[in-house]
Order: structure tokens, then C-alpha cells, then sequence
């Protein structure tokens, strides 16, 4: 692919270049740790990969990380899997995100907004308050460090006491939405048997209310580790038998403890769909995440105490986690509960203007819808406020780009940024010192040696490779849940190149060392930005009878949309008629979500196999997106090559 020298679409000027907190940070490791005082940003990245323990140790004084034991070192083992951060250290993650209560209690800490668009705050005092009640009742119930605690919790101000409170106790935390099936959710909570179980009555979307009461019955009923149940009645019921009330557990008036936790003790447990089995439950540190998001937000977003940090996501997804994270700067953290389009397209706009949103983050889906729609952000709302917006979820085309600079701002700081639920944090993305290149991210993260390989391990420029990073990343799972030899962790990252994380999406670092995503490299599917497996769809619909075997798709469209067809191999008899249709996608939405109904069901003549007769979804996706027969897939490995014509016509077809 060629890459000139195009223009970029935006330069920072010299007077936002110098206020940079990044550039700041770089003056100061240069006099404290001796990072180059000149170069800019590629000279400071360049340091910190070759220097990682001075520059992570840089980053924990610049932040000031409050180390109640310090450490020994900054590295022990540096080995992927494995790496071991700060050994010796303890800290506590909410302490060091509740610390603005000090210097400003009386101003807002959050700003709740629902569909009604109107912001609600609660400042710092009342969090700090909250989350000191909540903390020493959840001591009261024998939550101990390391115990978990679960959310079944839309993105609501409860959502983020639990959260803290639980990790100032030393419990592990982790949460699904509310429009998350009985099954999709004890797929996940079965794995980590929690004590204690946060829920709503229901939740408001699209201006409906939908009443959850029977979901989390079912709950309480296959969840036996349960010790508690708190209500939380959004939708204003009774408190349900044997449950505790939220407002109960709230009302005292206790400073916070905080337990004081080894570095690599476990703060939450995140979900990432495998695409066999069960989804994988991953586990990051109270202190790798401190660091990690410090870096990313305080340094990457450039956020701080005048900011209010605004980002559309719900409890399911890691970004939901790391909005949260921006407490850790002092930011303002803005929590929308609704539909991202209700009562219209420009909905989130909307939001950005009534909280004074600084950063704004979305999906790249909803920037292409927006476009779509008509809609004129600058036209109709007020954001001058909003200096960054940031998008994630799929890579942002170029038109999105293009359409973000012609109807927002001219001098808006335009960040596509890309992670993973597996290091909750991004590869990829934000920084407020370089240029704007359309349709690129603007560079590696600091401390991420992010590299494009090709199969044999040697890195690319200007090609299109594997996503792979080179060294460890304090945020990296300290291990999988119920993983006890570390195997499943082993093969998910680290089989394809030993010692070498490879994240599994395909990418182009260019020449002038910006990141270009081109989307999965594997079958994993991502459907705004959440990422789900295959297996979870096939044991839904394969148990209607009609149905003998299927198999479901992602793919990155070159418009930036994402097509996602299921193919459903009948039993003899069925016929694929309206009501078996409307089957299909009720069992889906009832038992997963909204979000993993397909968007096309074809009937196929069988569905193709390993000889070891696993479904090919890797070389089908191959396939349906124009690469030639026998380059997409080995043909010695297939139960029944016949079957695979019918995806080259349907290519074809679909041009």
C-alpha cells in the first residue's frame, strides 16, 4: 500500500503542543531520568521501550502513586507471560481514585445523564461518602480481599461506588449490562463465584422501560456462591425478598479504608469471548491498572482536574472501566445511561454540550451514522468545549475522519485509538503533541514497543502484519480465571510467536510511525467495539430444532461498517420461513443480547470442516472478503472443499 506524504488533516499548534501534560512529563523525565529533552514524541517513546523500568518508575513519581510498602524494583521477571511489576509494593486503586475529594469535595466527581439529557452531579465529598459506607458494609457482609463482587448494572453513578468500594476492600469486581441474557451472564459470573451481586430492577433504552426482575431471579437461583443481594430500583420497585437496599447500604458516614494490596493483587475480572467455549475471564492488577490508566489518560488524553471526560459505553465493555479510570486524574467523569441514538441521531452531541465534555469518546459506528443521517454537530450544538473526540470500537475510514473535521471543528484533535479488553487500555492512539493523518491512529503508546510482523517474526514497515508488542505492559492479565497451569492465557497470545504478545488484528505501521488497523486477524467477532465469540451463538441457535449446524461471520466493511451473516445448514424438512426467522433472532436477543442478532440469516447447503471437524471461520471470512480460493485456505485440511464454493459466489455476488 502506497504511503506518500500526505498533509495531515490537523496539527496541534505550538502554544497546545507546550501546555501538553505530555510535554511537560518529557521535560522532567529529561532533568529527573534522563529521557531526550529533544525529538518530541518519537525520541520519549523510543526511550520508553528501551529504558521500561525507568520509564514506568518515571510515570508512578510524575503521577505521585501513593506506595504504602515500596518496591523492591521496578521489574522482576520481564518474561511474557509473567512479567512481574513493582514486587514488594501495596497500594489500593480507589484510594488514588477518590484522592480530588481533598483538594475540591464540593465539585462535581460525576455527572449522571439519562435519556432525559438533563446532568445530574455528585461530587466528590458525596463519592468519597458512598464509597466509605459502602466499603464497611461490604466488610459487615465478610467481603474479603480477594473475594468477588458483581454488578449486573447499567452506567449509573451505583455502578461506580460499587466498583470502588469494592476494590477498597481488596475485592475483585466485575460487571455485565443489564441487556445481557440470564445465560450470557452466568457464562461469565459462574466462572468467578461471586459473593455479593449488585443489580437493577430494569433499565431505561430507547424510551421504554425494561423490567429485568425475572433475569435476576434467575441469578440468585445459579449463582449458589451468593451471599447478598442488593437492590438498586431504577424503575422504583419493592425491594425483592432476602435482598438489601441499596440506599440502606449507602446512608452511613465513614471515611473509606483501604485495604493496602500487593501490586499484582486482582482489581476486576473482564470478559473477551473466545471462539470455542466459555468466554475468558481476564484479570488485571490493582497496580497495573493504576499505572496503565495514569499513563493513558493523564498523559495520552492529556485530562486533569479542569476536564470533564465523556465516553459512550455501557458496564459490559472495558472502556466503561477505563471512563471510570478518570477519576484517577481528578477528571470529571460524565456517566450516560441510554440509548447512544434516542431521541435522535445526534443524541450524544447532545450530552457533549450539557456536561461541557472536554474529551468526547464514541464508537467509529456512531460517527458513520451520524454522517449517514445528516446530522450537523457544530450546526446544532455548542462544543467548544470539546477539544478531543476519540473513537474506538472498529478503526474510524477516512470519511469519518473527513466528516469529524468538516462538521465539528477544523481544529479538533481527532484520536481513533485501539486496545483490548485484554490490557484495558490502548496499543494504539492518542497523543496531543503529533499531527492528524487521516485514517490513522497517531502513534504506539508510551512503553508499548508495538510492532507489524509478518509469520516468520520479522517486523514490517509500510506493510500489513500482526499486531504484536514486544514487551510487557503492566496492565496485561496478571492470569485467566480457573487457568491454573496458565495454559488458555498462553494460547491466546503468546503461541504464535513464544515471548511476544500478538493481539490478533492486522495492521500497517507506516514510515512515519503512525498505526493504521485493517480489523480482526482471526474469527473473533466485534460488533461495536464489544467483542464476542462464535461458540456463544452456535449453542443458542443450534438448540432449535430446525437448525442441524451454523456458522457466523464478522466482517470489517470497506465503509467502516461491519456486516455479521449467519449461515444455518438445515435439518431435513425445515424450511427457512418468516416465524423460524423471527426464532432465530429472539433466541438470540432474549439469551445473549441486542447486539449479537445477525444481520443477514442464509440458508447453506453444510457448513465446512477441519478434518478434525472444527467449523472454518477464519478462511470463510477469508473468502467473503475477495481473497482467492486457494490462497484463503489450505485445501488438504477440509472435510468437504465442495462446500466452499458457495461463499466465493456469494463474494462474487456481493462484489
Amino acid at each position: 500500500m502506497s504511503t506518500a506524504n500526505p498533509q495531515p488533516l490537523w496539527q496541534p499548534d505550538p502554544e497546545r503542543i507546550a501546555q501538553a501534560r505530555i510535554t511537560q512529563f518529557q521535560a522532567w523525565a529529561a532533568e529527573h531520568h534522563g529521557a531526550p529533552a529533544e525529538g518530541g514524541y518519537p525520541a520519549l517513546h523510543q526511550w520508553s521501550v528501551e529504558q521500561l523500568d525507568t520509564f514506568w518508575k518515571a510515570v508512578t513519581e510524575w503521577f505521585d502513586v501513593r506506595f504504602s510498602t515500596p518496591y523492591a524494583r521496578v521489574l522482576g521477571d520481564r518474561s511474557m507471560p509473567g512479567a512481574e511489576w513493582f514486587p514488594g509494593a501495596t497500594l489500593n486503586y480507589a484510594e488514588h481514585a477518590l484522592r480530588a475529594a481533598d483538594d475540591r469535595p464540593g465539585e462535581p466527581a460525576l455527572l449522571h445523564v439519562d435519556e432525559t439529557h438533563e446532568p445530574r452531579p455528585v461530587t466528590w465529598s458525596e463519592l468519597r461518602r458512598q464509597v466509605g459506607a459502602l466499603a464497611a458494609e461490604l466488610r459487615t457482609l465478610g467481603v474479603r480481599p480477594g473475594d468477588r463482587v458483581s454488578g449486573y448494572l447499567p452506567n449509573i453513578p451505583e455502578a461506580v461506588v460499587a466498583l470502588l468500594a469494592t476494590a477498597a476492600v481488596g475485592g475483585v469486581w466485575t460487571s455485565c449490562a443489564p441487556d445481557f441474557g440470564a445465560r450470557s451472564v452466568l457464562d461469565r459470573f459462574q466462572q468467578v463465584e461471586p459473593v455479593v451481586l449488585f443489580t437493577v430492577d430494569g433499565y431505561r433504552y430507547g424510551g421504554k422501560e425494561h423490567d429485568r426482575r425475572e433475569t435476576v431471579a434467575e441469578l440468585r437461583r445459579e449463582l449458589p456462591t451468593l451471599r447478598a443481594v442488593v437492590h438498586i430500583p431504577l424503575l422504583g420497585t419493592e425491594t425483592p425478598d432476602g435482598a438489601l437496599e441499596w440506599s440502606a447500604l449507602t446512608a452511613g458516614d465513614t471515611a473509606p479504608v483501604f485495604e493496602q494490596v500487593p501490586f499484582d493483587h486482582p482489581l476486576w475480572v473482564l470478559y473477551s469471548s473466545g471462539t470455542t467455549g466459555l468466554p475468558k475471564a481476564i484479570v488485571q492488577s490493582q497496580g497495573g491498572i493504576l499505572v496503565e490508566h495514569l499513563k493513558q489518560l493523564g498523559l495520552h488524553c492529556d485530562l486533569g482536574p479542569e476536564d470533564r471526560f465523556f465516553w459512550y459505553t455501557s458496564t459490559g465493555w472495558m472502556m466503561w472501566n477505563f471512563l471510570v479510570s478518570g477519576l484517577l486524574t481528578g477528571t470529571t467523569v460524565v456517566l450516560y445511561d441510554g440509548s447512544p441514538g434516542y431521541p435522535d441521531t445526534g443524541a450524544q452531541w447532545r450530552i457533549a454540550e450539557r456536561t461541557g465534555a472536554t474529551l468526547y469518546g464514541t464508537s467509529a459506528a456512531y460517527v458513520m451514522a451520524c454522517r449517514k443521517a445528516g446530522v450537523h454537530p457544530s450546526r446544532d450544538f455548542d462544543l467548544s468545549k470539546v477539544r478531543c473526540v476519540a473513537t474506538t470500537g472498529s478503526p474510524l475510514p477516512p470519511d469519518g475522519f473527513r466528516w469529524l473535521h468538516d462538521e465539528v471543528r477544523d481544529d479538533l484533535w481527532i484520536a481513533s485509538v485501539s486496545g483490548g479488553t485484554d490490557v484495558c487500555s490502548c496499543f494504539a492512539g492518542a497523543v496531543p503533541t503529533l499531527p492528524v493523518y487521516t485514517g490513522e491512529l497517531q502513534a504506539p503508546g508510551l512503553g508499548t514497543d508495538l510492532q507489524s510482523w509478518d509469520p516468520s517474526g520479522k517486523p514490517l514497515v509500510d506493510e500489513v502484519g500482526e499486531l504484536v508488542v514486544t514487551n510487557p505492559m503492566p496492565s496485561m492479565p496478571i492470569h485467566f480465571w480457573n487457568d491454573g497451569d496458565g495454559s488458555r492465557y498462553h494460547d491466546s497470545y503468546f503461541d504464535t510467536y513464544p515471548g511476544v504478545w500478538r493481539h490478533g488484528d492486522w495492521i500497517t505501521v507506516t514510515g512515519r510511525g503512525s498505526v493504521i488497523i485493517h480489523g480482526r486477524s482471526d474469527s473473533t467477532l466485534n460488533r461495536q467495539g464489544v467483542r464476542m465469540g462464535s461458540a456463544d451463538i452456535y449453542e443458542v441457535v443450534e438448540r432449535l430444532p430446525e437448525i442441524r449446524e451454523s456458522l457466523v461471520i464478522g466482517i470489517e466493511q470497506p465503509d467502516g461498517g461491519y456486516w455479521m451473516p449467519l449461515f444455518v445448514h438445515l435439518a431435513p424438512g425445515a424450511a427457512l420461513d418468516e416465524a423460524l426467522l423471527g426464532r432465530i433472532k429472539q433466541a438470540i436477543r432474549e439469551q445473549l443480547s441486542p447486539r449479537h442478532v445477525p444481520d443477514e440469516v442464509i440458508e447453506v447447503p453444510g457448513i465446512p470442516h477441519t478434518l478434525t471437524g472444527k467449523r472454518i471461520e477464519v478462511p470463510v471470512k477469508r473468502l467473503l472478503q475477495g481473497t482467492p480460493l486457494e490462497k484463503a485456505v489450505n485445501a488438504g485440511s477440509i472435510d468437504n472443499l465442495a462446500l466452499l464454493g458457495f461463499y466465493e459466489e456469494l463474494a462474487r455476488k456481493r462484489g
